[in-house]
């Protein structure tokens, strides 16, 4: 265990440890099998994969979720973010770490990074400071393989739909109508449309295509939302790849190959477990997006952390317009439903809004400005309001950077408190569990004095669905259906799958759909103009104005900072 230095000066300064990175490697990691004991799991049910890292076995795995999970699950999402992103992660550790600390049995469990955030504009996924996973250089770089083995799988998939092309084409496949791209785990804006089967006849058909980040591929939703081996390849069985020619899905079980792609699976399937800097249990397990996908770690690594511990505490991606929403009406019918949720501000969050800021100017928010931060509050208070119309009882945790003025958290706080809106100040960067004690309190106060609900039954039209999430919980005045959306929506309800949950795909940095309209907009409409189904994975996406599932490099990439020394030490991943 590491502790960060108390002394400080003034009670409220948060001075930000020398870098992530110095903090990861002066700690002291407990054998990982004394970690999987707190879990109460034997060394016999535990897979080592270098030091600190083990994946569970396929027994443990079963033997954890045979049961409903009977503890306190915690999740935390966000107001809508920066492009830096407020601190999710780091709150999540720094809660888990606090609980264990009031003597409570927590484990944490949050997505694995995909290496596009990790070379782009975010940086690493593992957290920060005294509240990080641990190893961050291996969960940040290549971790157990996990993301690797998906783009594998995923690939494996398209090559034998161009196989099958090539070889014939029994099946019918209609090659307008090809659905399934490829996948690469990095930012690649270059690969975003492209042509495929080029050179002549011994290569495959000539077609257009494109390439997604893995993390977007719908693969990685099926492994964060199967139960079992089983259900993983039935799944997968039941993507749709392309259509034939009379309109009709074709899927890896048409090609036979489902039980390839779940075989290159199998390991990928059984979660990751670390610790972190203060040695608590942390299931590190997939990674989807959660403005394609349903944006949290996986299904099995959630069970099995509300099984053998306490408190849970797991996280889904974005604000609660986005993540949230999907948890409540994807993940949550699944079996795990939140019993308290906490919403992570920031003083440059609600300073944004209160500016008005897009693109987000970084120097602007470095300015001092309490009454922009006032200005901002609204978008914090919508987010828990969010929240609460599912029956989550909600907390507000305002994550504490180093260069925040108290003059600016004093106005972020005290309008929340004017607003009945519980919060509680987290220094977990710099304090680990101990600087989210007061949120660990209210967390346990607050936690099941909610009655859970989803805004919407499954057996809903799927027009009904998209329109409940837009006013309710966007706050559109209604939506307008462009680009041959009407007739996707037609198609889908047609094949069978009209009484799926809908996954909105829409921008994180606004509760519209375009990113300019900040703080809680107000008189605009939704745009849809594309659906289709996510049948493996278990949704229909609903993709809204101009989303990408390739995202691009910056124009100062973090790639340009991270480097390898003689001794093989990786340098200025932070």
């Amino acid at each position: 265990m590491v502790s960060a230095d108390p002394a400080v000066d003034g009670a409220d300064a948060v001075d930000a440890p020398e870098s992530d990175l110095a903090v990861a490697r002066a700690a002291t990691p407990r054998p990982i099998e004394d970690v999987a004991a707190d879990l109460g799991l034997t060394p016999d049910e535990i897979e080592p994969r270098g030091e600190g890292i083990a994946k569970l076995t396929q027994s443990a795995v079963r033997s954890a979720t045979a049961g409903e999970p009977d503890g306190t699950t915690v999740l935390v999402t966000g107001m809508t973010p920066t492009p830096k992103g407020e601190g999710k992660t780091v709150t999540s550790v720094g809660l888990g770490q606090a609980l264990s600390g009031l003597g409570e049995s927590a484990a944490v469990a949050v997505r694995e990074p995909s290496l596009g955030p990790v070379f782009g504009v975010k940086g690493g996924a593992a957290g920060g400071g005294y509240s990080q996973v641990l190893p961050m250089e291996a969960i940040n770089l290549h971790f157990t393989g996990d993301i690797h083995a998906l783009t594998a799988a995923h690939n494996l998939l398209a090559a034998a739909l161009d196989n099958h092309l090539h070889r014939g084409n029994d099946a019918e496949v209609d090659v307008r109508r090809v659905d399934w791209p490829r996948a690469l785990d990095v930012n690649d804006r270059a690969l975003r449309e492209t042509v495929v089967g080029l050179g002549g006849p011994a290569s495959a058909v000539p077609r257009e295509d494109e390439f997604v980040i893995t993390a977007a591929s719908e693969l990685m939703a099926v492994l964060g939302l199967a139960e079992d081996l089983s259900d993983l390849k039935a799944r997968i069985g039941r993507i749709v790849l392309a259509e034939d020619a009379d309109g009709d899905p074709v899927t890896p079980d048409d090609l036979g190959v489902t039980g390839a792609a779940a075989a290159l699976l199998r390991d990928a399937f059984r979660p990751n477990l670390v610790q972190t800097v203060e040695g608590v249990p942390a299931l590190v397990h997939g990674g989807p997006f959660a403005n394609i996908a349903h944006g949290t770690n996986t299904l099995v690594a959630d069970r099995v952390g509300a099984s053998l511990a306490d408190y849970l505490v797991t996280e889904a991606g974005f604000g609660a317009d986005l993540g949230a929403e999907k948890f409540a009406h994807i993940v949550a019918r699944e079996g795990i439903v939140p019993d308290v949720a906490v919403v992570v501000a920031t003083v440059r969050g609600a300073k944004r809004h209160g500016l008005e800021l897009w693109p987000t100017d970084f120097d602007a928010l470095a300015e001092t400005d309490p009454g922009a931060v006032r200005a901002g509050v609204d978008n914090v208070i919508r987010h828990v309001e969010v929240v609460e119309s599912f029956g989550i009882p909600a907390v507000v945790a305002v994550n504490v950077f180093a260069d925040d003025a108290e003059s600016e958290l004093a106005a972020l706080e005290s309008t929340l408190a004017d607003a009945d809106v519980p919060v509680a100040r987290s220094t977990a960067y710099r304090d680990g569990g101990e600087g989210a004690m007061t949120l660990a309190e209210l967390v346990r106060e607050r936690a099941g004095t909610g009655e859970f609900a989803p805004l919407y039954d499954l057996d809903a039209p799927i027009r009904e669905k998209i329109e409940t999430v837009a006013r309710e919980v966007y706050g559109a005045d209604g939506v307008e259906y462009v680009e041959g959306a009407d007739e996707d929506i037609d198609r889908v309800e047609a094949w069978g799958y009209g009484d799926l949950p809908v996954c909105l795909s829409k921008t994180p940095y606004a509760f519209a759909d375009d990113p300019s309209l900040t703080g809680v907009p107000e008189g605009w409409t939704l745009t849809v103009r594309e659906a289709s189904p996510s049948a493996g994975a278990g949704f229909v996406v609903v993709k809204t104005a101009d989303v990408m599932t390739m995202p691009g490099l910056p124009a100062e990439p973090a790639a340009e900072d991270i480097d390898v020394d003689a001794d093989g030490n990786v340098n200025g991943l932070f």
